[in-house]
């Protein structure tokens, strides 16, 4: 008797293990956690961190994703008020990534959001030299909206100090680029600081490369990395 050559592979136990205590600490949270709002088949992995108390100040939409180690911060001890943290529907949070918010982060429907990146909408005090920087508490700082659609590549920093910071729809940032300034939709960016280096033009519908930051660099399509678990 032959056996077949194309047996199924058994999964780790320690996978599957993962993946029971994630399911259940999902459960968990959507159930104990007083979340501005929530939407149903949410994940959360369960080494992810989020304050149970400040999470009144987290409105979370339908089929988000906190993957391992991630963070949601709420930056203010205020219970009272508006949502500071706003994730709409099918949106990803990778492994490693950190959101903090004082006044207001807005990721608007399906953002893909890679490992390790960070999002703040406030900084650190640094400018009283008497003080060590960390007895200086945070910046009044601003607000972060990101575009629905949008691809936030590994290891990039999206920091607002005060004003209105928008990344549009339908945008790249690239691996490690750090973002301080808004960007038009349908744009790639890269560096740091980040600076346009593709552009979609709805009117001929032809993507072009930007006409700064593309003159010595590789191709767009080289600077980025799956997003994976």
């Amino acid at each position: 008797m032959r056996h077949s050559n194309h047996r199924p592979r058994f999964t780790d136990p320690l996978d599957l293990m993962s993946r029971g205590l994630t399911k259940l600490y999902s459960i968990w949270v959507s159930l104990v956690y007083p979340f501005a709002s929530k939407g149903r088949r949410l994940s959360f992995h369960f080494t992810s961190q989020v304050d149970r108390q400040r999470s009144v100040r987290i409105s979370i939409g339908n089929s988000v994703s906190l993957k391992k180690d991630a963070s949601l911060i709420v930056a203010t001890e205020d219970s009272t008020g508006e949502p500071v943290i706003v994730i709409d529907d099918n949106c990803s949070i990778g492994y490693g990534t950190l959101i903090s918010a004082k006044n207001r982060v807005h990721l608007e429907r399906d953002v893909l959001v890679g490992q390790q990146v960070l999002i703040l909408d406030h900084n650190h005090e640094y400018e009283d030299i008497t003080r060590p920087i960390r007895s200086q508490g945070i910046t009044e700082g601003g607000r972060v909206r990101i575009g629905a659609g949008s691809w936030i590549g590994r290891g990039s920093a999206i920091i607002c100090g005060r004003g209105e910071l928008t990344i549009g729809r339908h945008c790249v940032v690239s691996v490690n680029s750090v973002v301080t300034r808004s960007i038009p939709d349908y744009s790639v960016v890269f560096g740091s600081p980040a600076m346009i280096i593709r552009q979609y033009d709805p009117e001929t519908r032809v993507w072009r490369m930007g006409q700064k930051g593309n003159r010595g660099t590789q191709h767009p399509e080289a600077l980025f990395v799956p997003i994976g678990e």
